[in-house]
C-alpha cells in the first residue's frame, strides 16, 4: 500500500469529496494559501474552483452560521478554522444552534456539517495561537469530536465526518503533518466512536488522543526495555468514545495511563479517567494516572515549550510509577503488596516525578 503523510491523506479527503459530491464545498479563512492550511488544501481551488473552495473574510461566527444555513438548504459544507482558539468566536453558532437543531426539531433535521479545526501546538505560537479546546467541545450534546493521530484516520474519519447526519468537530493537529504511514486510495470511513489498539500489551493501559498516540507509542518502546509491555489505545473519536475498548483493556492490565493533549482540570483525561475509575474500579490494581498539559498557558520561547510539552519519557515514567508501587495486587482488595492502605498509594503517586514536573510547569506558567 502506498504511503502519505498526514497532511497529503487529508488533502486527499478533500479531494475525494469534493469530486463525489456536488454539493459539497469549503468555506474559511486562508485556503488559498499554504500558510493557513499547510499541504492540507494545497491547490484544490485550482482543481475545483474558488466558489468551491471559498476563502472567506475574518469573520469566524458569520461563515460558521453561514455554513449551518448552507447544510439546512441541503448542501454538505466543510468550514474550516485554521487555529481553534478563534473557533471559539463561533461557539454560538456551534453549540446553540447546530449542536441543538436535530433535538429542537424531534430528530426530523439534522445539520449535516463538518467543522474543522487546526491546533498550531508548539513552533512558539504562544499561549493565544496554540490551544487544545477539544474537551470544551466534547462537553456540548449533540456534537461530535474527533481526533486523528495517523494518516489513514485524518482521511477516514473527515469522510466519515462528512457523511454523518449531524455536526461533527474533526481537529488536526498540525504538530501531526508530517507523520506518515499507510493510506488506502479508494475513498472510505473510518467508523465514529470506535478506538483502535495501535499496540498490544498486558502491563499497563495508555489511552492516547491526537498527537499524544505517537509519544505513546515510543513512550511503549521504553518500557519494553523495562520489562514492561504498554498496550497504547488512539481513542479517535472523543464524543462517542469507546468505553468498551478501553474497560475490556484495563480489565486485562489492571492499570490505566490517559495520555492528553490539553490542559488537566476538567480536561478529556478526566472524562476517560472517571470512567475507568467507576466502570473498571474492581480490575485496577493502581489509581489512574494522567499526563497532560500543565494548567497554564503555552509560552513561545522553545526552551519553556520543552517543558511545557509533555514527551514520551513523561509517558514512560507515569507508567513505571504506576507499575513500581503497585506491581502485584488490586487496589480492590483495599490492601496493597508493601502493606499500604488504597490512599497511602495513591498520595504516592500524587508525588511521582511525572506529577511533581507538571506542577512544577504549572506554577512557572502562573509566575
Amino acid at each position: 500500500m502506498r504511503t502519505l503523510t498526514y497532511a497529503q491523506a487529508i488533502r486527499e479527503a478533500h479531494a475525494q469529496l469534493l469530486a463525489a459530491d456536488a454539493r459539497v464545498f469549503v468555506i474559511g479563512q486562508g485556503l488559498w494559501s499554504p500558510w493557513y492550511a499547510g499541504a492540507t488544501l494545497e491547490n484544490l481551488d485550482r482543481e475545483f474552483g474558488r466558489s468551491r473552495i471559498v476563502d472567506s473574510p475574518v469573520s469566524e461566527n458569520a461563515v460558521t452560521g453561514l455554513a449551518i444555513g448552507a447544510a439546512l438548504a441541503g448542501l454538505r459544507p466543510i468550514v474550516f478554522h485554521a487555529r481553534m482558539d478563534f473557533m471559539l468566536l463561533a461557539a454560538d453558532p456551534i453549540i446553540n444552534q447546530a449542536a441543538n437543531w436535530s433535538y429542537l426539531f424531534g430528530g426530523q433535521q439534522g445539520v449535516p456539517l463538518v467543522i474543522r479545526a487546526v491546533i498550531n501546538r508548539g513552533g512558539g505560537q504562544g499561549a493565544q495561537h496554540s490551544q487544545a479546546l477539544h474537551a470544551m467541545f466534547m462537553h456540548v450534546p449533540g456534537l461530535k469530536v474527533v481526533m486523528p493521530a495517523t494518516p489513514a484516520d485524518a482521511k477516514g474519519l473527515l469522510m466519515a465526518a462528512l457523511a454523518d447526519p449531524n455536526p461533527v468537530l474533526y481537529i488536526d493537529d498540525r504538530s501531526l503533518y508530517a507523520e506518515t504511514g499507510e493510506v488506502p486510495e479508494e475513498p472510505y470511513c473510518t467508523p465514529l466512536g470506535q478506538a483502535a489498539v495501535r499496540r498490544a500489551g498486558s502491563d499497563v493501559t495508555v489511552v492516547a488522543v491526537s498527537s499524544m498516540v505517537p509519544l505513546s507509542l515510543r513512550a511503549a518502546e521504553l518500557l519494553d526495555r523495562d520489562g514492561i509491555q504498554a498496550e497504547v489505545i488512539d481513542l479517535r473519536t472523543l464524543k462517542p468514545w469507546d468505553r468498551a475498548t478501553v474497560l475490556a483493556s484495563v480489565a486485562r492490565t489492571g492499570r490505566a495511563v490517559v495520555c492528553d493533549p490539553g490542559w488537566r482540570t476538567a480536561g478529556a483525561s478526566a472524562e476517560v479517567a472517571a470512567e475507568i475509575s467507576e466502570r473498571a474500579f474492581a480490575d485496577l490494581r493502581a489509581p489512574v494516572a494522567r499526563v497532560t498539559l500543565p494548567d497554564a498557558p503555552a509560552p513561545s520561547s522553545e526552551a519553556e515549550e520543552k517543558a511545557y510539552y509533555p514527551g514520551p519519557e513523561t509517558i514512560a515514567e507515569a507508567a513505571r510509577t504506576l507499575y513500581a508501587a503497585f506491581p502485584t495486587r488490586r487496589v480492590g482488595s483495599r490492601t496493597l503488596a508493601h502493606g499500604g492502605t488504597v490512599c497511602e498509594a495513591e498520595r504516592e503517586v500524587h508525588r511521582s516525578p511525572v506529577v511533581a514536573r507538571s506542577d512544577a510547569h504549572a506554577a512557572q506558567g502562573s509566575a
